[in-house]
């Protein structure tokens, strides 16, 4: 896959569609990388005339590893948040916001509709936030606005999260990793276990493991400060879809999102938690296609 030079580092990305279309650019979320957007949804944005554009976040995936920046203390970065210690962090999520628009510069692309899950959905809103030129729509999954007040994460999905796998042995990673996805997938929405090994071992398959990326990415998202006051500067049209069975990102974080942003349209969707399972990518297409082509059309959510 092709890469480019941006903000400093390299970037692994993966285009789908028409040089000139309009262009959906599409952000990962914690320690995922970009082949974990479904490539039936990028193919199925690209058949509804969108230049789509997936990527590897700095830290996972074939994009720059930053080894150099040390492993961080990840108990400790949570303890000093919840005592109100200050903490320092490697980086920052608007440095990965800042990779976003790079990325976008680099390939000569003006502006995109920005589509971000989770950690991904953070980096959006500060793109939509911070970089409004380079901005078309924005489309938050799963995400939340780092509000101190809200529902935090079941211990049960944080632990899925957060344990580590018995060894770095290749099958007990892939166990690892089809145990956490069953604690965070969409009871409505599951996926066999064959999709589920498949998706899991591509992902471990591609890259060697590295996690010291993902704790970097983790206290990335630890020390960042609650968007709601930036996100009151967004002007573009904005999509915020959230899973009602969400038991890692709860759905009050989607809900938060929505009512920080003016004019943001909510689409809670019942029986989906946190995953992209074969069985969510029609509905993934459906609210996302059809906001991204109203746009297009209107340049307004609705």
């Amino acid at each position: 896959m092709p890469q480019a030079q941006a903000n400093g580092i390299t970037i692994e990305y993966e285009s789908f569609g028409r040089a000139g279309d309009p262009t959906v650019l599409l952000i990962m979320g914690l320690g995922g990388q970009m082949t974990m957007w479904p490539v039936a949804f990028c193919k199925g944005l690209a058949e509804r005339g969108f230049r789509v554009i997936r990527f590897d976040n700095r830290d996972i995936g074939k994009s720059t590893h930053l080894t150099n920046l040390g492993t961080p203390n990840v108990p400790e970065a949570m303890m000093k948040l919840m005592s109100g210690q200050p903490f320092a962090a490697p980086y920052h999520l608007e440095d990965m916001a800042q990779d976003s628009t790079a990325l976008l510069d680099a390939l000569g692309i003006e502006n995109a509709h920005i589509v971000g899950a989770s950690m991904g959905g953070m980096i959006a809103q500060i793109v939509a936030a911070k970089h409004p030129k380079h901005t078309r729509s924005l489309v938050s999954i799963m995400s939340t606005t780092g509000n101190r007040s809200l529902p935090q994460a079941k211990p049960e999905a944080m632990a899925a999260l957060m344990t580590p796998p018995a060894s770095d042995s290749r099958e007990d990673r892939i166990a690892a990793g089809m145990k956490a996805w069953r604690v965070i997938g969409s009871p409505g929405y599951p996926a066999t276990d064959d999709e589920l090994r498949e998706a899991i071992t591509r992902e471990i398959d591609r890259v060697p493991y590295d996690p010291a990326g993902f704790a970097r990415q983790f206290v990335a998202i630890v020390a960042a400060t609650p968007r709601n006051d930036i996100l009151k500067s967004v002007t573009c049209p904005a999509l915020v879809i959230h899973g009602a069975a969400d038991p890692l990102v709860p759905v009050e974080g989607g809900k938060d999102t929505a009512a920080s942003i003016p004019g943001a349209q909510l689409t809670i969707v019942p029986g989906m938690a946190h995953d992209f399972t074969d069985a969510l990518v029609p509905i993934y297409l459906e609210h996302v296609g059809a906001f991204v082509t109203r746009v297009e059309r209107t340049g307004k959510a609705a």
